[in-house]
């Protein structure tokens, strides 16, 4: 099986980081790709962002934040301002480098709280919220048997 790989929003990543529990969604998509089940990535700009963010609101969650990037994604480049051009209408003029970054790095998925922000989006890109792509996992790892051959019948 091919690890999805999954674009990070800043969004997801405050919420990964600021989780009271280990249940919440956002917490578990970074804990899922620390476990090698997902490749996730994020771009220095939803990095910053988060971080700017955390920094304002919970500073104390900083290190937290700082370990999670460190242990749990893998940092893709930012696009150039040239590559931009080619997906304007695609999303919000403020979050079009994420698509970009998302789509530039074989992202199957970007994972946000903002999905209208991504709106009409790209074709080859599906936008969804972490509990959303947590659900996709899920049925994706219950119809996988190891017990079964290939082209033997699925047991249920």
């Amino acid at each position: 099986m091919i690890r999805p790989r999954v674009f990070v929003d800043a969004d997801v990543l405050f919420c990964g980081a600021v989780a009271p529990t280990t249940q919440g969604a956002s917490h578990i998509v970074l804990c899922l790709a620390e476990i090698t089940l997902l490749d996730a990535v994020t771009s220095a700009q939803a990095v910053a962002e988060a971080e700017r963010n955390l920094a304002g609101k919970l500073p104390s969650s900083l290190p937290t934040f700082r370990l999670l990037v460190d242990r749990c994604l893998r940092l893709v480049p930012d696009p150039e301002p040239t590559d931009l051009g080619a997906y304007i209408g695609c999303a919000d003029p403020k979050d079009l480098p994420i698509l970009v970054a998302a789509v530039q790095s074989g992202c199957k998925y970007l994972v946000t709280f903002n999905l209208r922000h991504f709106r009409p989006g790209h074709p080859d890109l599906t936008v969804l919220r972490p509990g959303d792509l947590v659900f996709r996992l899920r049925e994706l790892l219950v119809g996988l048997d190891p017990r079964q051959g290939p082209g033997s019948p699925r047991l249920r």
